[in-house]
């Protein structure tokens, strides 16, 4: 359905949290890059010229020795190395279809993917496994679960000095943990299985399981997740204590519902770490979407837009180009790194600061949507490698499709776009939401079923009698950090935050789950600080573990 002028892309009612744990171990923006290449066609109408200021970009990174390039390559090598060193093992395990009901369908069962990396596993000794190291299980996200662990190097950094295996579990209904194979997005009757809670209580059975196998049934598990596994992580803690001593939740946003967050709080934060770079940079990308619309409003705008934004085919709606735009400058904000990255796509250092950069080096007079498409053109084709842009009809590569079902049932995060922010302003409501939904998939949502599922409201009050062991790591640069916890709760539910401009001004830039990253050589000192606090935390829960277990036994 096509949006008004004046409302959100249609794409942002489906925005997925995205993820992500973003290491340079591996590159995502490859594999998106070859799908883009691959649909391209080789004699697109509209031949990309890549915007003059993004050939300087590259042109200085060349006279430069290519030392960005060689950033990330060296660190795409390290990484690599480490996962040559430190493999990980695909397993399937039989799991059931539905936890919560004993109806005919529900022993059905399907093939939950997890993979495994024993390389620094202290095995158990004898007894009741008692010696055994530590289970590190990363809670997967709405993707494939190869993607994630291939990309968080911070597990692996950590697991020798712990002993511990790595356990990386696949979400339900992602990747290859589809329960009808293909035919699992066919409708509500198959997609009725694909909620949270059901995802949870796989993670529990599949550890238990796993444990037991193992001869490690006293073994502690800590389980981590960033985004939407981060939120997943905390709520696992909450929801089955007897099974993880602890949850690391890195930038997750588990108060980003009902209305405890202000509803413009994310793109208000995206509108800041542009403006902090540039009050022009903001300027021009804010003044973009008036005139987007203006030439997009008939056919010959459109040919016209197709062939300035280098687009593989003409392009059908303004709104594919708006969305194409607005996708860039957020996802951009999101993973605003301080070293050079691949996890979305291959990107520089401070790719917002170089964004601006772009921006601010074109004549005042010149088309604002020139300066618009260049500074996007660093997004999505900051290597070269893209010949036209496929504006419409994009793969989805990391198969993040059973989102849209999410967040039109129990994923309601409201968002809006307030006057004050770069993007064009935008309401929501709950009743447009629902009717949205039932167009879709014949569901209408449960809006307010996270806050009673999991709590969210007064969560300080609540938490600091009844939870425990739990680390919200969140960093004031990344946009979703604003619906997390960003606020100690009791001795032991930590919330470690990186102010921007902290210690190094506006270099600063601690984004989406930076510290899920592998650590490398041009970490700053706040990144590895934040690190080293979450691993002495981490190292307190399993010492206090043990002594428990000694009194226990003795």
């Amino acid at each position: 359905m096509a949006a008004a002028a004046s409302s959100a892309p249609p794409f942002l009612a489906f925005l997925p949290l995205l993820l992500l744990l973003a290491v340079a171990a591996f590159s995502p923006a490859a594999t998106a890059t070859a799908a883009r290449s691959s649909n391209a066609n080789p004699k697109a109408p509209f031949a990309a010229v890549t915007p003059l200021p993004l050939q300087a970009l590259r042109q200085q990174r060349a006279r430069a020795g290519s030392s960005a390039a060689k950033h990330v390559a060296a660190a795409a090598v390290g990484a690599s190395d480490g996962t040559a060193a430190k493999p990980f093992t695909a397993r399937y395990f039989p799991q059931e279809l539905d936890h919560f009901t004993f109806t005919p369908n529900a022993s059905m069962l399907f093939y939950q993917k997890y993979l495994v990396n024993d390389t620094f596993w202290r095995r158990p000794s004898g007894g009741k496994g008692a010696a055994a190291g530590p289970l590190f299980v990363y809670t997967g996200n709405e993707g494939d679960i190869e993607w994630f662990a291939t990309n968080t190097g911070f597990m692996f950094d950590i697991a020798p000095k712990f002993g511990a295996l790595l356990v990386f579990i696949e979400h339900r209904f992602y990747g290859e943990s589809k329960p009808f194979g293909n035919d699992s997005y066919k409708s509500a009757e198959t997609l009725g299985y694909l909620t949270s809670t059901q995802a949870l209580a796989d993670f529990a059975v599949l550890i238990r399981s796993l444990k037991h196998n193992l001869s490690a049934e006293d073994a502690p598990v800590v389980v981590f997740g960033g985004s939407y596994g981060g939120m997943l992580a905390s709520w696992f803690r909450l929801k089955y204590p007897h099974v993880a001593i602890g949850a690391l939740a890195s930038s997750a946003p588990i108060l980003q519902f009902d209305y405890i967050t202000p509803w413009s709080s994310f793109y208000d934060a995206v509108s800041q770490d542009y403006k902090s770079e540039s009050l022009n940079c903001f300027s021009v990308i804010k003044a973009t979407w008036d005139v987007l619309d203006e030439r997009g409003a008939n056919d010959k705008g459109l040919l016209e837009l197709s062939k300035q934004f280098r687009a593989c085919k003409t392009v059908k709606y303004a709104d594919s180009i708006r969305n194409w735009l607005w996708t860039a400058f957020t996802y951009t904000a999101m993973v605003d790194y301080p070293t050079p990255a691949n996890f979305l796509e291959n990107l520089p250092a401070y790719p917002v600061k170089e964004m601006c950069k772009i921006i601010d080096g074109y004549p005042a007079n010149t088309d604002i949507l020139e300066k618009a498409f260049a500074a996007a053109s660093l997004y999505y084709n900051y290597t070269g490698n893209l010949t036209c842009n496929p504006i419409e009809g994009e793969d989805d590569p990391h198969g993040l499709g059973g989102w849209q079902w999410q967040a039109c049932t129990e994923m309601i995060m409201p968002m809006t776009v307030s006057n004050e922010s770069m993007f064009s302003p935008s309401s929501f409501s709950y009743d447009e939401r629902s009717e949205e939904c039932l167009e879709s998939w014949g569901v209408r949502p449960r809006p307010h079923w996270v806050t009673t599922e999991y709590g969210g409201y007064k969560i300080d009050k609540v938490l600091k009698r009844f939870g425990s062991n739990i680390i919200f790591s969140n960093g004031m640069r990344d946009p979703w950090s604003r619906g997390g916890v960003l606020k100690n709760i009791s001795s032991s539910i930590i919330a470690l935050v990186t102010e921007k401009g902290e210690q190094e001004g506006a270099e600063n830039n601690w984004a989406h789950h930076l510290d899920f990253r592998s650590a490398t050589k041009g970490d700053p000192d706040w990144v590895i600080e934040q690190r080293r606090q979450e691993v002495e935390i981490i190292q307190g829960w399993i010492d206090q573990y043990h002594q428990d277990m000694t009194e226990i036994y003795y």
